[in-house]
């Protein structure tokens, strides 16, 4: 495996975005399993963008500028939707200390719809895979995919992280109702900040 890919693939998911920041809100709300199951619903948010990359169709959305802003700005919205729900505690922070299956898939959708919504994933991965491809190799398609799984491995393992230890320090911020709310402020300003990197975004 390229070391190269590695370390590149690891800074870029290590560093916060939209994903570890609901991955973390989700640790903090509904403890480690929540945390758990964020991590895998923000990496299978990554298929399409992977899908898409792969197959070529990012393209599209670096040279359609219609198609492009749609989905940022559906992006966009959805962020503030986000914030709003968080604000009025039933988003991202809304404590909830036994979270059933019900619970877990509307985790797994909001995550998946999070990453889902950033037009930039997929042009990032446009850009980004062919450069540890050859260009003579014959199994191109194959070396991208193995590729791809790696990254999504690496995006789980990083995000479930970030989420645990999220939820080790919970029982110090739920019995804290000032605390609770302060953060909710906080996750709430976190998201419009990202919806308003993302409407600034380019192509």
């Amino acid at each position: 495996m390229d070391v190269a890919f590695l370390l590149t693939s690891l800074i870029v998911v290590a560093s916060p975005g939209t994903g570890v920041l609901y991955t973390v809100a989700a640790g903090l709300s509904r403890g480690p399993r929540a945390s758990l199951v964020a991590a895998f619903g923000c990496t299978v948010g990554i298929v399409p963008h992977l899908a898409a990359a792969t197959m070529g169709l990012a393209a599209l959305l670096y040279t359609s500028a219609l198609a492009f802003e749609t989905l940022k700005y559906l992006g966009v919205a959805y962020l503030v939707y986000m914030a709003l729900r968080t604000l009025r505690a039933q988003g991202a922070l809304h404590v909830d200390a036994d979270a059933g299956a019900r619970s877990s898939m509307q985790v797994i959708i909001s995550a998946v719809v999070v990453n889902l919504l950033n037009p930039k994933l997929s042009i990032f991965f446009f850009a980004f895979l062919p450069q540890f491809v050859r260009a003579d190799d014959p199994d191109r398609l194959a070396r991208m995919l193995g590729l791809s799984a790696v990254f999504m491995a690496l995006t789980f393992v990083v995000f479930a992280g970030y989420g645990l230890f999220a939820a080790s320090v919970r029982n110090h911020v739920i019995g804290r109702p000032r605390v609770l709310t302060w953060m909710r402020r906080l996750f709430a300003g976190a998201f419009v900040a990202l919806g308003a990197k993302l409407a600034l975004a380019a192509r």
